[in-house]
């Protein structure tokens, strides 16, 4: 009897390890939460798509897709270890580094760890034509949205209106809300104008554009010039939105994907990969992925690179 017994144990113990091991392989996945911004924008297509490719070419990952308030809580979020990889824009990343108060951030975000320069944002300031808002000057007394308080294209409004002479107390009203929610107030004549910082395409302006007739407001090149880095003269090429007949001066600035710090260069490694050797997935998501270049990964980043990504990179020979 006893020997039936142990028997039994031992066979039992084999079993009960045997079906203990699919939930110790699960528990050793890797939880791959990708930081993006409002559904309407471009970030969120993106992080989709990297979610799949993430799944689909890294092994033992679980990727999730959270919609934020994009570029100021992503790294904030960053920062306490609420997520893997992040977008952002480029003078949100370098006020986080140093710990700017006024855009956002109580301190210094130490954890914050560079992947790779993407796509330039286009600062794209759409008015509805009956609004005759036809130049930056025009908008003083009329009424705009910015974005989400203190997010990356509010801080992107402050810039350019601050470089055409204006200020916030120049304008009729000012609205801080996402970018389908601006539309809708502009199709409600609630509002006048919304400021949105963006891939070219940007869906919340591809449907205003489609509902009434707009303006694309103009942001000349001498004022890119005068409010400086991170910004860089850039043009909207005619069409980009319904009734946009011609190519409109522009600034842009550079958007990064991001990581932390304490992540494993092995995961890193594998998530840089999927971005620059899936491109084609991320351009069926979204057509500013055309603008994703290997050679320019490095372009004007202002934080320390993870070594994970550096690792890749210096593969590629994009980093001697």
């Amino acid at each position: 009897m006893l020997t039936t017994r142990r028997g039994f144990n031992a066979a039992f113990l084999t079993g009960a390890a045997c079906a203990l091991t699919p939930f110790r392989a699960a528990a050793a996945d890797e939880f791959i939460n990708v930081l993006t911004g409002g559904t309407s924008g471009v970030y969120y297509p993106l992080g989709v798509a990297l979610s799949k490719i993430f799944s689909q070419k890294i092994a033992n990952v679980r990727p999730s897709v959270q919609a934020t308030k994009a570029s100021v809580e992503n790294l904030v979020l960053l920062q306490q270890g609420k997520g893997e990889i992040a977008f952002t824009l480029g003078d949100s990343l370098a006020f986080a580094w140093v710990g700017d108060e006024e855009a956002g951030f109580k301190g210094k975000l130490d954890k914050l760890r560079g992947v790779a320069a993407i796509y330039p944002n286009f600062i794209q300031v759409v008015a509805s034509k009956e609004s005759g808002i036809k130049t930056l000057a025009d908008l003083k007394g009329k009424r705009l949205s910015v974005g989400a308080p203190k997010s990356g294209t509010e801080l992107n409004a402050r810039a350019i209106l601050s470089g055409a002479g204006l200020t916030y107390k120049d304008l009729g009203k000012v609205e801080y809300l996402p970018f389908a929610e601006s539309v809708d107030l502009i199709k409600n004549r609630q509002l006048d104008a919304t400021l949105q910082s963006a891939g070219l395409g940007v869906a919340a302006i591809r449907d205003l554009a489609s509902s009434l007739e707009i303006t694309v407001v103009e942001v000349p090149g001498a004022l890119v010039d005068k409010i400086g880095a991170p910004y860089v003269k850039a043009v909207i090429p005619a069409n980009t939105y319904s009734g946009q007949t011609q190519d409109v001066q522009a600034a842009a600035v550079v958007n990064y994907l991001v990581t932390r710090a304490g992540l494993s260069d092995d995961l890193v490694y594998q998530m840089v990969k999927g971005v620059f050797e899936s491109r084609d997935e991320l351009v069926a998501a979204h057509q500013a992925a055309r603008d994703i270049k290997l050679e320019l990964a490095m372009q004007g980043m202002p934080i320390p690179m993870h070594p994970g990504a550096e690792k890749y990179l210096r593969e590629k020979g994009v980093v001697k």
